[in-house]
């Protein structure tokens, strides 16, 4: 009898919609063969053997459960509007934005071939991948296409702060952005923990204020925080910041930060 890897053959079955997802399922011990919990992704398996999953994930990637969170939280619709993935990696934050009712989603990326078949083929996508945000101009992603005007962004290894003004320039008005902040990012290397976590609620919180300065600088203005409902791979306590050019809510400062903490 044939074997194959376990992440692999969840995607051939259509279980999960990447390898990525899969090997995230078999990880957190989901994943049944043979009436038997496999929680290691490479493990060879008959193709012909029974294969049970929990539950299937409601997005190809956990990014997706994050951004949902904003959107409920916040009430922002997405109903036919043209949106702007930047980090699309997998696909999650944009899987999420095209289940809402999207237009059409521009998904950026640095690098290249992580997307989920499902989203990378969906008509609804436009993708950039190989491309570095922070250099992106309007007519390069856009060319005579209508631009988008919402924004998500979940990006790792930068900090927020150096993409802002690329991100501003390439929304039209009203514009409006949900940011996915990691402290680990934004943070210096000293406040950065084992396993690259950041502990202390107070360097979390200036982690929030320093791109929320960065981004009224601009001309952006606060309209909601919330915590992410997942934590990021290490860890790691994750950010939704709101922010939006029509209109404006008190300034965001530590001790309203604090209460999230």
């Amino acid at each position: 009898m044939p074997k194959q890897r376990l992440d692999v053959l969840l995607v051939e079955r259509n279980f999960c919609d990447s390898r990525a997802t899969a090997q995230r399922c078999i990880g957190a011990g989901e994943v049944k063969v043979n009436d038997q919990i496999i929680d290691k992704a490479g493990t060879k398996i008959d193709t012909a053997a029974t294969i049970e999953l929990k539950a299937k994930p409601p997005y190809v990637s956990r990014g997706g459960e994050k951004l949902n969170k904003a959107l409920v939280t916040f009430a922002i619709n997405v109903e036919e509007r043209i949106c702007l993935d930047g980090g699309i990696s997998t696909g999650g934050f944009t899987d999420c934005l095209l289940q809402a009712g999207a237009k059409k989603v521009y998904g950026v990326d640095v690098g290249y071939g992580q997307v989920a078949w499902s989203i990378r083929q969906n008509p609804r996508v436009v993708l950039k991948e190989r491309t570095n945000f922070r250099y992106l101009t309007s007519q390069d992603l856009y060319s005579e296409n209508f631009p988008a005007n919402l924004g998500v962004m979940d990006l790792s290894f930068i900090s927020l702060t150096k993409v802002l003004p690329a991100l501003w320039d390439l929304l039209i008005s009203p514009k409006e952005v949900i940011l996915l902040i990691k402290p680990q990012f934004e943070v210096g290397r000293s406040k950065v923990g084992k396993k690259g976590v950041v502990r202390n609620p107070k360097d979390r919180a200036e982690a929030i204020l320093q791109v929320w300065q960065a981004a009224s600088k601009i001309g952006w203005n606060y309209q909601g925080l919330t915590v992410s409902p997942i934590k990021g791979p290490a860890g790691n306590v994750e950010y939704l910041l709101w922010l939006n050019t029509n209109s404006s809510l008190e300034s965001l400062d530590l001790s309203s930060i604090a209460t999230l903490n």
